[in-house]
């Protein structure tokens, strides 16, 4: 039998360990966000070259959930996530002597590849999580991913302000140095649920979208979450500091509405548990659709842009942590590749939406980018309605 807890103390040591190690590797590919500003500033680079760092990022998580999650059904996790951390802290501490923005976005590149091991921690936890609590259990566990997030949002703002941006990589690949022993011996086997080789755990994964329509709009919706809460991250610094002339601690400020999300997240968790998926991923939906309203008027005032962030968080929040628990409900056999399907679909938004968003901003500005925000949230809706079927004939 696997090495998954046995009781009850084992089990809140484990997602102890869980929550810990997700806040590290959770902040890795966002400590940039305030920081875009100061390090176009220190390469002499503009908005577009910089977004280069935010969408290098994104797409290499994206890569890595697509090529090594799905092994996550077929080799244990615990190797996974035990050589992926060791890479990423390498990458990090590149990062922090990187002399140009091409090696910048290397090592974002790779920090991305690594800290696709996130969804090995989401799935371990949908493992050990009774089915009538899984809600609350991914809900605390994502809790702690935004937590890391808003985490690196402030502190890569301040440590930009008042000691230069390397030192945020510094700080991140020593956090990363201190959590990989603690992983190494306390981090449990677990088990294997196909002896499926590479190729077909890779070839399934369409075959598994197919065949599953509440997996078919989680990830179309989580796609066009990503696209407005990726394209925002990746020109708010440029945005506020060339409207309304605020420095990186400013812009790594603007997290703190995050903290809103954060309070959402286990909370929706528990709602799901309760009514179901459908009225929390709608409330999201709603949430997001009034955020980008209020972000259209943040050209004339920064309270609309923290208001707006305050709701894209609460939307973003709520909305995946419904979803989340229906990919890892709906195929208890291969749930490493059910997350393969809905990590793909988060990022590649993501990672859609820094490109567009940067894009956008440096040819028409900021209007441009809410109108191509607002796009996504209205296609996202029609997803939700069932207006839009997706691979449906």
């Amino acid at each position: 039998m696997p090495n998954l807890p046995a009781s009850a103390s084992e089990y809140r040591s484990l997602i102890a360990l869980l929550i810990v190690s997700a806040f590290i590797v959770a902040g890795g590919i966002h400590y940039q966000t305030p920081m875009l500003a100061a390090i176009a500033a220190d390469f002499h680079a503009d908005a577009a070259t910089t977004g280069w760092i935010p969408t290098l990022s994104f797409a290499g998580l994206i890569v890595g959930i697509v090529l090594f999650v799905p092994l996550g059904d077929r080799v244990d996790k615990r190797a996974l996530v035990l050589s992926k951390i060791v890479v990423m802290t390498l990458a990090q501490t590149l990062m922090a002597v990187a002399p140009s923005i091409a090696v910048l976005a290397a090592g974002s590149f790779v920090t991305g590849i690594c800290t696709s091991l996130l969804q090995h921690f989401i799935a371990i936890t949908a493992e050990v999580a009774h089915p009538n609590h899984r809600g609350r259990a991914l809900g605390t566990q994502l809790t702690a991913m935004f937590s890391g997030i808003l985490f690196a949002r402030i502190f890569g703002g301040l440590i930009a302000t008042h000691l230069g941006w390397r030192y945020s990589y510094m700080l991140s690949a020593a956090m990363l140095l201190l959590i990989i022993p603690v992983l190494w011996v306390r981090l449990p086997n677990t088990p294997t649920t196909t002896q499926a080789s590479y190729g077909q755990l890779l070839g399934s994964l369409y075959r598994l979208w197919r065949a599953h329509g509440g997996i078919r709009r989680a990830t179309a919706i989580q796609f066009m979450f990503g696209i407005c809460y990726g394209g925002f991250w990746a020109v708010a610094a440029p945005m506020l500091a060339l409207v309304h002339r605020v420095g990186p601690t400013a812009a790594g400020l603007m997290g703190i509405p995050g903290a809103a999300g954060i309070l959402v997240a286990r909370r929706a968790g528990r709602w799901t548990d309760r009514v179901g998926l459908r009225p929390v991923v709608g409330v999201g939906i709603y949430s997001m659709m009034a955020a980008w309203v209020a972000m259209a008027f943040g050209g004339w005032s920064i309270a609309a842009i923290v208001i707006g962030a305050m709701l894209l968080d609460i939307g973003l929040r709520a909305a995946m942590v419904a979803n989340q628990t229906l990919i890892n409900s709906a195929v208890p056999d291969s749930r490493a590749r059910a997350n393969t399907l809905f990590g793909f679909h988060v990022w590649s938004g993501n990672a859609a939406g820094a490109f567009l968003a940067s894009w956008t901003f440096a040819h028409f500005g900021w209007l441009a980018v809410c109108g191509v925000a607002m796009t996504a949230v209205v296609l996202a809706l029609l997803v939700h309605l069932e207006v839009l079927r997706l691979g449906e004939t």
